[in-house]
């Protein structure tokens, strides 16, 4: 029974991406995420252009709120609108995009390098962008584009890639678009960083290693004179 809860939850909420993505595109839909809350269902939608969601006097926000508790069968849901930052640093924005230019016309290879060097240019880590279907000729093929650092698998690659997808339709057929950026922000394991020593200090520390080899030359001069006097003792 818990099963059969989770997948009617994903089911959901896969529908509800799925219908915000064909009602918000003109504003640059770049994901949502759903939250449970004691008022009843808050959905956060990271959008482009979130002026054109509200619309006038919230009118349109409104129209979609009345159409998602009818169509979804959602608990009393509430809509946050949420501009993105940097929106080609949205791996679901940039995904979108990316199937737009495909379906446009545009040479797949030449559309998936155009976006992977605008995402690295934004200060992105790391870009990979995944293109199937048929890409050219009858049969279908995958093209695969990476730069910068990557994670596939692990907590690590959870927290730290951000996941996109979207499709295309062209005369030939349908081609499944992937799109993972390694934001600037991410913490990456092993990384490290260099910091330049001053002069100053650099002459303090310098001082020191002279001050401890003083030190050490009057330590030395104090413990044979004490073994002279131990020899003159012992003759004596």
């Amino acid at each position: 029974m818990i099963e059969k809860t989770f997948v009617r939850e994903g089911i959901k909420k896969v529908r509800m991406n799925e219908y915000l993505g064909k009602e918000l595109e003109r504003a640059g839909y770049g994901g949502m995420e759903i939250k449970r809350t004691p008022m009843g269902t808050q959905i956060t939608v990271h959008v482009e252009k979130p002026g054109m969601i509200i619309g006038k006097d919230g009118r349109r926000i409104k129209r979609l709120t009345d159409d998602i508790n009818r169509k979804h069968e959602m608990d009393n849901p509430q809509i946050d609108v949420q501009p993105i930052a940097v929106p080609d640093l949205s791996a679901s924005l940039m995904a979108n995009r990316l199937a737009k230019l495909i379906e446009r016309g545009w040479h797949f290879r030449r559309a998936g390098r155009s976006t992977l060097q605008r995402i690295m240019n934004h200060g992105a880590l790391g870009c990979e962008i995944i293109m199937t279907g048929k890409l050219r000729g009858p049969r279908g093929r995958m093209e695969k584009m990476v730069d910068g650092y990557i994670k596939h698998c692990g907590e690590v690659a959870e927290e730290i890639v951000d996941r996109g997808y979207s499709i295309a339709k062209t005369k030939s057929g349908i081609i499944g678009v992937q799109v993972w950026i390694v934001k600037p922000d991410a913490v990456v394991p092993g990384n490290f960083h260099m910091v330049a020593v001053n002069r100053d200090v650099k002459e303090a520390v310098q001082e020191e290693k002279e001050e401890k080899k003083v030190e050490n030359k009057e330590v030395e001069k104090k413990e044979k004179e004490k073994k002279k006097e131990k020899e003159k003792g012992k003759k004596e």
